[in-house]
């Protein structure tokens, strides 16, 4: 179902472009802007070393991306774990469904991980919106990032689709490449994790006619990440606060750049990996179901149970619920301390936000509150 498309418009480079787009990159002015901001000690000359050993994407990934998101969780975090790794195997390509909450780090943080334990990277979807300028476009493609093309009327956004579809596929089966997606056009601000059914039907679109067959060859893996402080949380809450006033929020010009600059150095305390299990078992039952829509449906709720399940919680998470719910029924998570340190916290934020106090505060805790209220969902389902 994909060869009847030319995927050069939104592909990463190939592996015998690298050399050549590295070369490019390296007296770029940003270059060394970015590696001084990143490795203050390193020389131009010691850069460029580092670049001429660039002659695949994956090369690039280790001498330069590898190392540049450790310094980032390393700087901006306490701490990076992970879990799940046992449920895949570095011999197959699988497609990683996950929630999504920071712009650049969810993806991130995969690639590192998946190094860390004898895994190939895997290719990951972007934004055209986010592929401002020459640079970083480049830099992004040559980090094995795949173009997503998300303006055009319906006909045009319909055949967008069909390709991003027949893409995947492509990346997945015939390249045995795994590919980072996530569930939901745009990050989670509120801290509910759904995946869309509109995702389902586009990964179907590049399938045959028997919907379990189409999605068991894309090989699903759920991949839950959880940060202790929300990326971006402040940000978040000022759209969603704004959102709430009027019909339509409009983005600012350079307000996604702001957001990865933001998710890159805000504070996030403790990060969590969870790599869930492939979706496999439960074709065979979705297969039953007669209608397709409903099949559609039937797997969003496999994949978010799997999500949530997965989720880790920290005490910010308990303390927002119980101050939601104004009980203490997870009080026995958190310390009183830890309580009046995040009420503090929000209450630095809400200072630099515009609106009522109180509303954005409810904002805040909603956000934070929400993943275990889906947590819970998740534990009655099973």
């Amino acid at each position: 179902m994909t060869q009847n498309f030319n995927f050069d418009d939104i592909r990463p480079y190939y592996d015998n472009e690298a050399r050549d787009v590295m070369r490019k990159l390296q007296y770029d002015p940003l270059f060394m802007k970015l590696v001084n901001h990143l490795w203050p000690t390193m020389t131009q000359e010691e850069a460029f070393a580092k670049a001429d050993k660039v002659t695949s994407n994956m090369a690039f990934q280790l001498e330069f991306m590898h190392q540049a998101i450790r310094v980032i969780v390393s700087r901006s975090s306490t701490g990076l774990s992970c879990s799940g790794f046992e449920n895949v195997d570095p011999k197959q390509a699988y497609l990683y469904i996950a929630n999504h909450r920071d712009i650049l780090l969810d993806s991130a943080i995969l690639q590192i991980l998946l190094v860390e334990h004898g895994f190939q990277t895997s290719e990951i979807t972007f934004g055209n919106n986010l592929m401002q300028g020459d640079f970083i476009t480049d830099f992004g493609k040559l980090n094995r990032m795949f173009t997503v093309l998300r303006e055009g009327n319906s006909r045009e956004l319909y055949e967008i689709s069909q390709k991003l579809s027949a893409y995947i596929r492509h990346t997945i089966i015939d390249k045995n490449v795994s590919v980072w997606i996530a569930q939901r056009n745009g990050r989670t601000k509120d801290g509910n994790d759904m995946t869309q059914t509109g995702l389902i039907k586009m990964l179907n679109m590049s399938g045959g006619k028997n919907f379990s067959e189409s999605i068991r060859n894309l090989k699903i893996v759920p991949l839950s990440i959880s940060y202790e402080y929300e990326p971006c949380d402040d940000l978040k809450v000022q759209e969603l606060y704004l959102s709430s006033l009027h019909s339509k929020y409009v983005k600012a010009p350079g307000e996604d750049l702001n957001s990865i600059l933001t998710g890159i150095i805000q504070p996030k305390g403790r990060i969590h990996m969870t790599v869930g299990k492939p979706i496999e078992s439960e074709l065979s039952e979705i297969e039953k179901i007669g209608n397709e829509n409903e099949k559609i449906k039937a797997l969003v709720n496999i994949i978010d149970e799997q999500l949530y399940a997965n989720y880790k919680l920290w005490p910010v998470n308990y303390i927002a619920n119980d101050i939601a719910n104004e009980s203490t029924e997870f009080s026995s998570y958190y310390s009183e301390k830890e309580k009046e340190d995040f009420i503090n916290y929000i209450k630095q934020k809400i200072k630099k936000l515009t609106g009522d106090e109180q509303s954005l505060f409810n904002l805040f805790i909603s956000m934070y509150s929400n993943p275990v209220k889906t947590k819970k969902l998740s534990a009655i389902s099973q």
